[in-house]
């Protein structure tokens, strides 16, 4: 019996196993799912599935380079104390290594992908789920390059609950990179410069200030004028550049970077469950569950 991506998308989501495992229980089965189901669950792989939809919103952000090629990366856990578990930090260690060799364009095709240790990245994600016993999922990353004349800027912050990877070029100073990235973990700003925001975000700004200034009760003829002055101040929160540095709040970020003779081409800035829904733990209800059981 043929085996169609469809049979695999739907034995993944009953069971929470990878793709390749989900294709391999097919194939044993001649397409039957519910021994499918069967398969994966005695080989254990389906025991991740029992943990599909818990919310996995720590974890850990990491930071690994190699000649002109750095990678930042985003693992995620159901807990703070499993990132700081050995096993995990193994997962992570050998997964951005593979990120960097292999450099794949998508999570979805880095999961599909085959380690040195001859599994899939997905695979291997979901043996460690039977071990560690909590959901962990491989959230995002992105694969850097630089010249020759240029320097990363590689810093994470509080043991990885902030990474951020900066790429500075017009000099190999790596420390004043790593200030600079220091610097974006601190003030989370959005954009490198003025001219990467873009029309639509600068006109929203400008109408709500226009409003606000209208609202105070200011006069027409100034708000315009007001308008711009505050304009600059949303700037200063959103771009680097016109940032205060936060080691030297007397010159601007730009101001240290052409002390250097360096520009800053880009920055990632990850912080561990960003946009995540993160679970509500309730101590006293949780012991109450256990005593039910």
């Amino acid at each position: 019996m043929a085996i169609t991506a469809q049979m695999v998308k739907e034995l993944r989501e009953k069971t929470g196993a990878g793709m390749m495992d989900c294709k391999k229980a097919l194939v044993e089965t001649e397409g039957n799912m519910d021994q499918a189901v069967d398969f994966l669950r005695e080989k254990g792989i389906a025991k991740a599935a029992k943990k599909s939809d818990r919310i996995a919103a720590e974890g850990t952000t990491y930071i690994t380079s190699e000649g002109d090629t750095a990678v930042i990366l985003e693992v995620n856990a159901e807990t703070d104390f499993v990132a700081k578990n050995e096993n995990f930090q193994v997962l992570v260690k050998e997964i951005a290594e593979h990120l960097l060799a292999n450099k794949p364009a998508t999570v979805e095709e880095a999961l599909a992908q085959t380690m040195k240790n001859g599994k899939t990245v997905d695979v291997y994600v979901n043996e460690a789920i039977s071990k560690i016993g909590e959901r962990l999922s491989l959230r995002r990353f992105e694969i850097r390059t630089k010249g020759e004349n240029a320097a990363f800027g590689e810093y994470l912050h509080m043991g990885g609950r902030i990474g951020v990877l900066a790429v500075l070029e017009g000099t190999t100073d790596a420390a004043a990179a790593k200030d600079v990235a220091m610097h974006a973990a601190a003030l989370n700003p959005k954009y490198v410069s003025r001219d990467q925001v873009s029309e639509e975000e600068v006109a929203r700004e400008r109408k709500v200030l226009t409003e606000q200034a209208l609202n105070e009760g200011k006069p027409e003829k100034i708000v315009a004028k007001m308008v711009e002055g505050r304009l600059g101040k949303f700037f200063e929160e959103v771009c680097i550049l016109d940032q205060g540095f936060v080691k030297d709040p007397d010159q601007k970020v730009r101001q240290f970077l052409e002390s250097k003779g360096a520009t800053l081409t880009e920055f990632t800035r990850y912080e561990v469950g960003e946009g995540l829904e993160k679970r509500q733990e309730n101590f006293a209800e949780e012991v109450m569950n256990q005593v039910k059981k």
